[in-house]
């Protein structure tokens, strides 16, 4: 059987968002065809509240969705919806932005560590300009398991099936069908989870080192595998893993900060529509 081979590292860029939070952007803005239906993915990791206490205070999303994993701290969740929701270490917020979502995201902590990412997913044209939706996860709403090589998964969105064991995630999503695990490698262990035949498959190592079929990716670093084949993985330091899987819309993609749409006639609606106070309506 053929494997799942590395055909690009990347390497994120130190940049800073909202109101002035430092993290690192993994991968997003050019050629996000290169990763669909993925356009971003956002790590921030501080122990020093300047690089975070100022937060991100109320900012427009349209076209797309937003899955914010908490590893470390407090952040609380309001939209214009009335949905208020405080994410705590290893909770999950999945928000589909879709017609538009108008949102704050600001720390609930004056000290301490303040660690977890952002993914932005595309959703096809047919759910652009549907009704949004938001739900928090709490760490307990998330199955977490761990395999008798002392492998342990934390099962985000789709289903992880692996040695013989088979989990559903959190979240469930039609159209892209994504996969998203936070992987816990021991030294010595290796891992063969089952991914679906024409699935992008995106590997971000975020602690130690991996090898995927003999190719070494380093801490911070992403592997961009090819769409086929088994999937092999293995540490001999310890790897702590984001997977990340979903099958590609193929459709034009544009995106103008917040907005992602496929024409920039549907982005320059969306900004009349800002302009004009009728975003959300």
């Amino acid at each position: 059987m053929s494997l799942r081979e590395v055909i690009a590292t990347h390497t994120g860029r130190a940049t800073s968002d909202g109101a002035g939070v430092s993290l690192t952007r993994v991968f997003g803005g050019a050629e996000p065809e290169r990763f669909d239906p993925f356009l971003m993915l956002d790590e921030f990791g501080s122990d020093d509240p300047d690089q975070y206490i100022a937060g991100f205070p109320p900012h427009p999303h349209r076209g797309f969705e937003t899955v914010t994993y908490m590893l470390e701290g407090r952040m609380r969740h309001e939209d214009h919806l009335g949905n208020v929701g405080l994410l705590e270490s290893g909770a999950v917020q999945w928000m589909t932005a879709a017609r538009g979502v108008i949102h704050s995201e600001m720390p609930q902590q004056e000290h301490g560590v303040m660690r977890g990412f952002q993914l932005w997913l595309n959703l096809p044209a047919k759910s652009k300009m549907k009704e949004p939706d938001y739900r928090d996860y709490a760490p307990q709403d998330i199955p977490r398991i761990k395999l008798p090589n002392g492998v342990k998964v934390v099962v985000i969105a789709g289903t992880f099936s692996a040695e013989g064991i088979e989990q559903a995630g959190a979240v469930q999503r039609p159209d892209t069908e994504p996969q998203l695990f936070d992987l816990t490698l021991p030294a010595g262990a290796d891992l063969s989870p089952d991914i679906p035949k024409g699935h992008r498959l995106l590997l971000y190592v975020y602690e130690g080192s991996l090898v995927v079929a003999g190719k070494t990716v380093d801490t911070r670093q992403l592997a961009r595998l090819s769409d086929e084949g088994e999937l092999r993985l293995s540490s001999d330091t310890g790897a702590r893993v984001l997977l990340i899987a979903g099958r590609p819309i193929g459709e034009p993609i544009v995106q103008y900060g917040p907005f992602v749409m496929n024409s920039r006639d549907e982005i320059e609606q969306a900004l009349r529509d800002v302009r004009d106070g009728v975003f959300t309506s």
